[in-house]
């Protein structure tokens, strides 16, 4: 390691604890969403997961990947809903502990995304997730400013705006329909 990059990541420190790496914001679905809906909407913007959420927000469960390709056995693949294909337990980790434990728990259960759930007003959603992706972008980086997108100090759009965004998005798709 030379120099700079060994003094460039001393002054800043390389993320820790689950908190430190986590993407908050989970890419979410309504019950009901077709699989092919949300095989596209994986495509197009490259997740790894989708969390299902009921009427009332609650989160119900989750399709990954593995998921999507294992619903091509199914003759009716193209009728699928998410709730035919979903997991119903959603793997949870607290944001306190170690990256290095989170990852052991991943491969303990067999997933490659563990989320940290909110829990407000008797509904449990998805806030926070961490990935396989997330660890290799951890492993790849040779700073601690590759990943500073990432984890709770990063910066996000204000809720109110990102309110504001999704409002006009609906408005135009319910114009184009």
């Amino acid at each position: 390691m030379s120099e700079d990059t060994a003094q460039s990541s001393q002054s800043i420190p390389y993320p820790s604890k689950v908190r430190d790496l986590m993407s908050v914001g989970v890419p979410t679905c309504p019950m009901g969403t077709l699989v092919t809906d949300i095989a596209h909407q994986m495509v197009e913007k490259d997740l790894e997961v989708v969390v299902i959420l009921d009427a009332e927000g609650d989160a119900r469960g989750y399709v990954s990947q593995e998921e999507l390709v294992g619903a091509f056995s199914s003759p009716d693949v193209r009728s699928l809903k998410v709730e035919d294909i979903m997991h119903e337990e959603i793997p949870q980790v607290p944001t306190e502990i170690p990256i290095s434990a989170a990852a052991l728990i991943m491969q303990d259960l067999g997933v490659r995304a563990v989320f940290f759930m909110h829990h407000a007003g008797g509904i449990s959603y998805p806030a926070g997730i961490l990935t396989y992706k997330h660890l290799l972008r951890f492993l790849a980086a040779r700073s601690a400013e590759e990943l500073r997108d990432l984890g709770i100090q990063a910066a996000r759009q204000s809720p109110l705006d990102t309110f504001l965004q999704r409002r006009e998005a609906a408005r135009k798709k319910n114009i184009h329909e």
